[in-house]
């Protein structure tokens, strides 16, 4: 546990005072984005890059190494025959989840729907399911769900109204197997189509039983708040 984190290099408010102090530790730009990336798991260099368009090598070398120098992250060398090298979170990395899933609770009402330039990130989009998931809606039911999106794998598992996501393969035997893409993903969550329809029109293939399916969507659907700016 870190009792008094320094800075980030070149960055504080000098003020003694805990949100202050926050900002000078993960305030600088692309830090909680980086994070919010391992929440999912451990990730390469390149995997990290390659979600977070527009950072930059140099500046994501950066941002790791302040990371890893306040203790919110660590490298790890996985076990042949994998071999690469990882970054993934520390146990005070690990203690930022909350706070990211109640910011973007919160920031849910600025969101509005994607502009021309936004990309939906599928590691990013699933670290928020996390605060879309809807516990009374899981009452009574213990599923895993694995999905593949746009080349990438990812896992949900719900039990006894908890819900775990990941990403990579896991031990964990799916209960249905779940192909499509980033866009028609969204588009069930958003409601824009039936998981019957989707399935049906070819945009998404199933393996196993297709209500699962259902029972997914109606666990995140999640309907962006009416709310506007003022």
């Amino acid at each position: 546990m870190l009792d008094r984190a320094p800075p980030a290099p070149g960055r504080t408010y000098h003020q003694h005072c805990p949100v202050a102090r926050s900002l000078d530790v993960i305030g600088e730009r692309w830090t909680l984005l980086l994070v919010r990336d391992l929440i999912v798991g451990p990730k390469r260099y390149k995997d990290l890059l390659s979600g977070a368009p527009g950072i930059g090598t140099n500046l994501l070398a950066a941002r790791l190494r302040e990371l890893e120098d306040l203790g919110l992250v660590q490298r790890r060398v996985l076990p042949p025959p994998a071999g690469s090298t990882v970054y993934e979170l520390t146990d005070a990395g690990r203690a930022l989840e909350p706070i990211i899933m109640d910011l973007g609770r919160w920031a849910m009402r600025f969101l509005g729907p994607p502009r021309p330039s936004d990309v939906i990130l599928p590691s990013a989009y699933f670290v928020g399911l996390r605060a879309r998931f809807q516990p009374r809606a899981a009452t009574g039911l213990s599923e895993t769900y694995e999905l593949w999106i746009d080349g990438h794998v990812f896992q949900i598992h719900i039990d006894a109204g908890e819900c775990i996501t990941s990403e990579g393969l896991e031990p964990n035997i799916p209960d249905v197997v779940v192909t499509t893409d980033m866009p028609t993903f969204h588009d069930l969550l958003a409601e824009h189509i039936t998981p019957a329809s989707a399935i049906s029109s070819g945009r998404v293939m199933v393996k196993g039983d297709p209500a699962a399916l259902e029972r997914l969507v109606r666990l995140f659907a999640q309907k962006p708040p009416s709310e506007t700016v003022v």
